[in-house]
């Protein structure tokens, strides 16, 4: 006998891995706008953009030394103005396991076309071997695989007397996941990940070594002005004090703000990465209560708690009608899993989540297995 429909449905069904939900009880109408038409190198503007860098840095708790910059085209610009500006010098082990951490790796052979490239990497689902990584060269990595849902379970890995540059994306990590920040010295994200802000810009966040990288190599190919982080051989400061690259939109950074704020009043980020993991719970508890479905990262520990992948018993065609029925109910959006992936489903467990909204998509979940499944 089938289950009948369930009754409630999740008060905010978006449940998409980028952009994700905004936080709880946001309203656009409450943002600061005084810098709205604004220039963002007035007083005004920029003071606007320093705040954004100073509490970022505050509410992460970098080490002291460590830049935050605000650039342009999301996390997807900040990468890859990071490897186009500081590799080279150096032999690059790249690690990878889903699909973005394997363009970053196409870019390096393809694009900038580097011959002392060592790949290590492992098939969705698993992590590889990072005990294989060489202290003496560069390392290019995700934390979390947003399209596989597994993730870097700690920074053990990591040398503190490596020689070479730990580059990190963390888009989906960080603000949900504990980062060892004394181990990482470049390291991007895009704040319309867990803190569900909008899209078009990314953020870096710099150690002292990488400026020191950065103001000691010059790569031997032209950087478009956008990817310039240097003049003169030093660091252009005023990016990481508010004198953006490219014209920011400020109704964005206000958003920014917005969010930002609501981490500081949740307990900072100790908060927002322990509500993630209990969102994160909910659905441990259902996949452990139910046959048909699964987690696609192998290991618990390696399990992550913001982009969650997970397999069913389906044909392709029939998890595609799930999605579509879930969708035509209007209770989840955009759950299916990322186009290179293998097929599943993909709900997003970031703070901006809320648990009860979790729990109320579950019924629906099996209800929907069901209705495909006659």
């Amino acid at each position: 006998m089938s289950t009948p429909q369930p009754s409630i449905k999740p008060a905010v069904p978006n449940f998409s891995s980028g952009p994700c939900a905004k936080r709880p009880g946001y309203d656009v109408s409450q943002l600061d706008l005084c810098a709205l038409g604004r220039s963002h190198r007035s007083s005004l503007g920029k003071k606007a953009l320093e705040k954004v860098i100073s509490d970022t840095a505050e509410i992460l708790q970098l080490p002291k030394g460590y830049r935050v910059g605000i650039v342009p085209a999301s996390d997807t610009g900040a990468m890859e103005m990071i490897l186009w500006s500081m590799l080279g010098p150096r032999p690059v082990d790249v690690c990878y396991w889903e699909s973005f951490g394997e363009g970053w790796y196409a870019d390096i052979i393809k694009q900038l076309k580097l011959d002392k490239v060592n790949k290590i990497s492992a098939d969705y689902g698993q992590l590889p071997d990072l005990s294989k990584v060489n202290p003496e060269n560069d390392i290019v990595f995700t934390w979390n695989g947003t399209t596989s849902g597994v993730k870097v379970e700690n920074g053990d890995f990591i040398k503190d007397d490596r020689q070479g540059l730990t580059i990190c994306d963390a888009t989906s990590a960080v603000f949900a996941m504990p980062l060892p920040w004394e181990k990482l010295d470049v390291t991007t994200f895009s704040w319309q990940k867990v803190l569900g802000g909008e899209g078009a810009h990314g953020i870096i966040i710099l150690s002292p070594r990488a400026v020191e990288r950065l103001e000691s190599y010059t790569p031997s190919w032209p950087l478009p002005k956008i990817f310039r982080l240097t003049a003169g051989g030093k660091l252009i400061e005023g990016i990481f004090n508010g004198a953006t690259i490219n014209t920011p939109s400020m109704l964005c950074i206000a958003d920014y703000q917005d969010a930002l704020n609501w981490v500081k009043e949740m307990g900072g980020v100790q908060a927002s990465i322990q509500k993630s993991l209990d969102n994160l719970a909910v659905l441990e508890t259902f996949v452990a209560n139910n046959s048909w479905i699964n987690f696609l990262a192998e290991k618990a520990n390696t399990r992550s708690n913001t982009s969650v992948c997970l397999s069913l018993d389906l044909s392709d065609s029939q998890i595609k009608a799930l999605v579509n029925l879930l969708a035509e109910e209007q209770v989840a959006y955009d759950i299916a899993a990322y186009k290179d992936a293998p097929s599943g489903l993909r709900i997003w467990c970031g703070s901006t989540v809320e648990k009860h909204d979790l729990q109320a998509l579950l019924p629906w979940l099996t209800w929907a297995y069901q209705e495909v499944t006659v």
